[in-house]
């Protein structure tokens, strides 16, 4: 049984007089015990938005409906109630944000910050809190823990930032981490670093990680299994190295021509993917990404198109798919 099974996710944000926007639609995914998968696709196709509904981080009286399941080990995450949810939370499921220091509180120490998480499932408080708190900033990297733990956020260096946030995710030990995005607005250097630490905690720990990104770079590096996103649904998903070698969807061979490659000639355009994500056909009536694809058919449009499973285990959405016979767009 996997650690984590998604069926049929989904999540609409419907507000008076404007149209329902379907921002999750239909989505499903396994990750097991110690597996890293991936959630990819451009910003807006619904990554991040299925990770706060996952997490019980969506207004759920803001026009804002979910459905589908989220079994965890036998408890579907969706059903749970606002105070089991927060037993949840931090202990067994916890969550990497995309911006640091719009994560964190900017007028309470780091320490604080950190230490409230294990005085919450832990039952830690006084000094030995404090000694916990320095030794996981020392575990993730940060120099000096003790005075760091009397600083505030806008103190510390992004990467550092990044790697309080961290540490406060993997303080329980948690059995699932999601990060979203983990790497954005770090230089290169930095986000190299964040990385090797995320592959040495699931590694050390055996914790599953969903791995939230637009960059498949972060993917070919990090990832068991890849799930693309368009629209709010998986067109692609497969195993890395097949995906990378064949990618079938349009859109995946798209993302992966958009890459800057070090082995082309100087002055070489890049390939982007024409339109923008909210050139979209709603799902209903065709393949969502039929505007931007060049491959389209007439056969994209007037029905929605249904994953097509392969033996390897390898699904992608499209009536037109790349051929298997086509040169690899893999970066060298």
């Amino acid at each position: 049984m996997a650690l984590l099974d998604v069926t049929d996710l989904s999540v609409t944000f419907s507000r008076r007089g404007q149209r329902t926007v379907h921002a999750v639609d239909g989505v499903s995914f396994t990750v097991d015990a110690g597996e890293v998968i991936g959630l990819v696709g451009e910003s807006g196709c619904g990554k991040s938005v299925t990770s706060l509904a996952l997490m019980g981080l969506l207004p759920k009286q803001r026009g804002v409906e979910v459905g589908g399941a989220a079994d965890f080990d036998g408890t579907d995450l969706l059903r749970l109630d606002a105070r089991s949810m927060r037993d949840v939370r931090g202990r067994d499921v916890a969550m990497i944000f995309q911006d640091p220091l719009s994560s964190l509180n900017p007028v309470i120490p780091i320490g604080i910050q950190v230490t409230e998480v294990l005085a919450r499932h832990r039952n830690m408080s006084g000094d030995a809190a404090r000694k916990e708190a320095a030794e996981l900033l020392d575990r993730v990297g940060i120099p000096d823990p003790r005075r760091r733990l009397k600083e505030y956020p806008h103190q510390l260096s992004g990467g550092m930032r990044q790697r309080a946030l961290i540490a406060m995710a993997v303080a329980c030990q948690p059995r699932l981490l999601i990060a979203d995005e983990p790497t954005t607005a770090l230089d290169v250097t930095i986000q190299a670093q964040i990385l090797e630490l995320l592959k040495d905690l699931v590694r050390d720990s055996g914790t599953a990680l969903i791995m939230i990104t637009h960059d498949l770079g972060v993917v070919a590096g990090m990832c068991d299994t890849i799930n693309v996103l368009y629209a709010g649904r998986v067109v692609e998903t497969a195993r890395r190295r097949e995906l990378f070698a064949a990618p079938r969807h349009p859109y995946t061979v798209g993302l992966l021509r958009s890459i800057p490659r070090l082995d082309v000639g100087r002055g070489e355009k890049l390939t982007p993917i024409r339109g923008s994500v909210r050139d979209v056909l709603p799902w209903p009536d065709g393949c969502a990404f039929a505007p931007r694809c060049d491959r389209r058919v007439d056969a994209c449009v007037g029905e929605p198109p249904a994953m097509v499973p392969t033996h390897t285990g390898h699904e992608y959405r499209c009536v037109n798919p790349e051929p298997l016979s086509a040169p690899s767009e893999v970066p060298a």
